[in-house]
């Protein structure tokens, strides 16, 4: 009886990690599609107020999303798809104010998952990033993840932008949509 018990617990060794290979193998084969938009930029501060959009702020915001898919797609969690089928009319829209037009213009890239995101500035020295992940099929947020940075310039975007790669798209339990009820 204890020969048959050890046996058991060998073939169950042995089994155990193959079947958790096995299904770790079969989760990734369905790599969630993603759209990343442009981003957009609020700008209150009292320079742009009177002196309207900066080009090299416009550049920034261009950079930021292709940063973003940048890493996310070499980071194999995500196959990034190309807007620019969806690019002129995402622009002519607020994406974070037009009532989930968002998610239609990803609808129509066949993306499970979409990104948009905003930078406010209150200052040259005060300004915060905020990321928006949306599960496509359910127009729910996924994850909303923020950062503040200090100066308005290439280095500061980058780096707040690569920490909310790292720390926060790519952390666990961050993008992924949640299974259909």
């Amino acid at each position: 009886m204890q020969s048959l018990l050890v046996t058991m617990m060998r073939a169950l060794a042995v089994f155990l990690p193959l079947m958790l290979a096995m299904s770790v193998q079969a989760g990734s084969a369905e790599t969630p599609r993603l759209a990343v938009f442009d981003f957009e930029m609020i700008d209150t501060s009292l320079q742009g107020q009177v002196y309207g959009p900066r080009a090299d702020e416009q550049d920034r915001l261009l950079r930021t999303a292709d940063q973003i898919r940048k890493e996310l797609g070499e980071s194999g969690k995500f196959q990034i798809l190309d807007i620019s089928p969806v690019s002129a009319a995402a622009h002519q829209s607020h994406l974070q104010a037009c009532g989930g037009c968002d998610v239609k213009l990803a609808q129509q890239l066949d993306a499970d998952l979409e990104i948009t995101g905003v930078v406010q500035k209150v200052s040259n020295l005060i300004l915060n990033i905020s990321v928006y992940l949306r599960d496509v099929h359910t127009g729910h947020l996924v994850a909303l993840a923020n950062a503040d940075m200090r100066g308005n310039t290439d280095e500061s975007w980058s780096r707040a932008t690569r920490y909310l790669i790292r720390e926060r798209l790519l952390a666990p339990n961050y993008g992924r949509p949640q299974p259909r009820q």
